[in-house]
């Protein structure tokens, strides 16, 4: 009997109880009573058996997906509960496969995370490596200073790099504490700009404020601060001597909005849809990266690039999403790149 072992049974069931009810039946009814009992256990049983058949049908199909992971239609059942399960298994199917290729295309996507931060932690660590023969070879107490403030240089950019990194995977996995207050935006933009005096002044580059002193978002200042410090700190990199960077924050009806302007030469089309992707460089801060190694100054001059990582603006937009703001980057149509913050006020 294999699998019909159970209807089978059910039928002889039937059988058995047609029987007593047409043996107890007055004798001109027993007849028609044990007719119609035929009858009807010849229809349940039709009936029984079609329906597993059908239940048959699901279950190898579902063995197909389980075990050959393959894509399986359920359409052999057309009406029903069975056509009610088996629209249900093919949600279920559905949903499984969209889950397999999400992760899929997550695991892909940490695989050359990974890569990139290898690749992006070995660049300064090879220039340190250059270095120590140069502090070994030093015998003035001049140049032996000045290779150990180079190898000081790249390890904070080291440093930098991992911390920047680790705040990055925080906010992947979302495990990054936001608060929601009341910040002051004039406030939290001096905190962001003054760690950066001291290398404005060395590069020769300008800082201009226009803060509007009454303006105020829901949101985290320290994390706030932390990206537009990173997103001023790359408009500095990328502004001649005598240029300059100028913040400006206003607030309106609808949201509050930071932006940050230079006097560069802006963002190559090119580059503008992947400004912030993680890692990506653009072109000629990819070709620049590419000589180090070369020799111990250009590995030097590599490492105290923060902008050579490629992954100061990728923090700061997911610092401002992460806040419920958005971060845009643009060319202002004078000449230098634009970036915009906007914390929202009303959510329609």
């Amino acid at each position: 009997m294999g699998s019909y072992g159970t209807l089978v049974r059910q039928c002889l069931l039937l059988a058995v109880l047609v029987g007593v009810i047409a043996w107890f039946a007055p004798a001109e009814a027993r007849l028609w009573v044990a007719g119609a009992g035929a009858v009807g256990l010849a229809f349940f049983a039709v009936v029984s058996v079609r329906r597993h058949r059908q239940i048959m049908g699901l279950a190898r199909e579902i063995d197909e997906v389980l075990h050959n992971g393959r894509r399986v239609d359920f359409t052999t059942c057309r009406e029903g509960d069975v056509a009610i399960l088996s629209s249900e298994l093919a949600k279920m199917v559905a949903r499984l496969t969209r889950t397999r290729d999400s992760l899929e295309s997550e695991r892909n996507a940490l695989s050359d995370a990974l890569a990139d931060v290898s690749h992006q932690i070995r660049t300064p660590l090879t220039a340190i490596g250059l270095m120590l023969p140069v502090v070994e070879r030093a015998d003035e107490p001049r140049e032996r200073r000045r290779a150990v403030r180079e190898l000081e240089a790249m390890l904070e950019q080291v440093s930098w790099l991992v911390t920047t990194l680790l705040k990055i995977a925080k906010v992947d996995a979302g495990a990054m504490h936001v608060e929601r207050r009341e910040v002051n935006a004039a406030e939290v933009v001096r905190r962001a700009v003054a760690p950066l005096a001291t290398a404005l002044d060395l590069r020769d580059v300008n800082l201009a404020l226009a803060l509007d002193e009454a303006a105020v978002f829901a949101g985290d200042a320290p994390w706030t601060a932390e990206a537009v410090e990173n997103i001023v700190k790359n408009c500095m990199e990328h502004t001649p001597a005598g240029g300059t960077v100028t913040v400006t924050v206003r607030e309106d009806a609808l949201a509050c909005a930071i932006s940050v302007r230079d006097t560069g030469p802006g963002i190559a089309a090119e580059d503008l849809p992947h400004i912030f992707e993680r890692f990506y460089r653009g072109r000629g801060e990819g070709a620049a990266a590419a000589g180090a190694g070369e020799d111990t100054a250009s590995a030097a001059d590599t490492v105290r690039q923060p902008a050579g990582f490629g992954i100061g603006l990728s923090l700061a937009q997911a610092l401002v999403s992460a806040q419920g703001g958005t971060l845009r980057a643009a060319n202002n149509p004078e000449g230098g790149a634009r970036f915009d913050i906007a914390f929202p006020k009303l959510v329609v």
